[in-house]
């Protein structure tokens, strides 16, 4: 059983920034994924990271403004979000996606069916 906490989230202005953490107990593998979910609104993908090589994949909406990033030793995925706008204000949540020995790239991080998930941390950012 895998274990996932989210840490980081908080309130910010327009143009802020927040880390979020997420410990992931036994350490990354597979696929690891940040995504969100506002209100009323279906669950996105804003990063994903294929933990063997560090491939990563961001959503256009936030390529150059979100990094996504791991640290093996402290088995905790990351997430850098940078020039936040209020459209941005959502939960965030991290997730694992178990992922065959033959799976070697990124592109097995597509999707959403991911097996384990935390429970999220609010980011709002405000105007």
């Amino acid at each position: 059983q895998v274990q996932l906490v989210e840490s980081g989230g908080g309130s910010v202005q327009t143009g802020g920034s927040l880390r979020l953490s997420c410990a992931v107990s036994n350490g990354a593998r597979g696929c690891m994924g940040w995504f969100r979910q506002a209100p009323g609104k279906e669950r996105e993908a804003d990063a994903r990271i294929y933990a063997r090589t560090g491939g990563r994949i961001y959503a256009d909406s936030v390529k150059g403004r979100f990094a996504i990033s791991q640290d093996i030793v402290k088995k905790t995925l990351y997430l850098q979000t940078n020039d936040l706008k209020p459209e941005d204000t959502a939960m965030y949540f991290c997730a694992l996606k178990l992922t065959p020995p033959a799976a070697d790239s990124e592109s097995w991080c597509f999707g959403y069916d991911y097996d384990y998930w935390g429970q999220g941390t609010q980011v709002t950012v405000s105007s």
